[in-house]
């Protein structure tokens, strides 16, 4: 039965119809299905991209000091910075070690420190206390900033972990560079590397979660800092 044409002057002004189209179960199951396997296929090339996006190019010249990254003691990093000393790039050694409220070193992080050191033969080292204020890997290169200048040291040589040295190459590049001091990076690859962080649980974890922190500093902290921390 056909609506009458008095009531179609009036109704549209209130009422209209429309047509919706909508995917059926198959055809999303189907490129799900797809895109799982292109994912798959592909696995090869992009885990290793990912993973190679996390690590800062290993470009260390002669400096004035190197600068270990003790957030996460790791002896490999106290090593690895023995070495570059001995081959002459740098005459000084700093580590990073949490402050208590007395801005004193930690006693327990200073003793860590000082034990992976010595098996390393680091022999003399500058312990350079760091702020444990959010975000933390931001405020604590403020107070190796400060420590630089009071030290007069203006080039310096960053040796961090694998997985977290884009990120701190980012940060240092942003905040000791904004005070004249160049950086270099020189990443220390550990048991998990580019191409077997799938093989294991804990390389998964390890990549997602360096994956999502240099995000959050490169979009977010980095472009939105205010200059130096009190």
């Amino acid at each position: 039965m056909r609506e009458p044409v008095h009531a179609r002057r009036w109704s549209h002004h209130f009422l209209y119809r429309s047509t919706h189209l909508r995917t059926t179960w198959k055809f999303r199951l189907g490129l799900l299905a797809l895109l799982v396997g292109i994912l798959w296929l592909t696995s090869g090339w992009w885990t290793i991209a990912l993973a190679r996006s996390l690590v800062c190019e290993s470009d260390a010249i002669p400096s004035d000091a190197i600068l270990i990254e003790n957030f996460d003691p790791d002896y490999l990093l106290f090593e690895r910075a023995a070495e570059l000393r001995r081959k002459g790039l740098a005459p000084r050694v700093l580590v990073p070690v949490r402050a208590d409220p007395s801005s004193a070193p930690n006693l327990v992080g200073l003793g860590t420190a000082k034990v992976m050191a010595d098996v390393a033969h680091l022999d003399a080292m500058d312990v350079v206390p760091y702020r444990e204020v959010e975000p933390i890997s931001l405020n604590a290169a403020y107070d190796v900033l400060k420590f630089l200048r009071q030290q007069h040291l203006r080039s310096v040589i960053i040796v961090a972990p694998n997985f977290r040295s884009k990120r701190s190459s980012l940060i240092y590049a942003a905040t000791l560079g904004q005070g004249g001091i160049a950086v270099t990076c020189e990443p220390v690859r550990a048991v998990i590397g580019v191409d077997s962080w799938t093989a294991s649980l804990h390389g998964i974890q390890n990549v997602v979660e360096q994956w999502a922190k240099l995000q959050y500093y490169r979009l977010y902290v980095l472009p939105f800092r205010r200059g130096p921390a009190p």
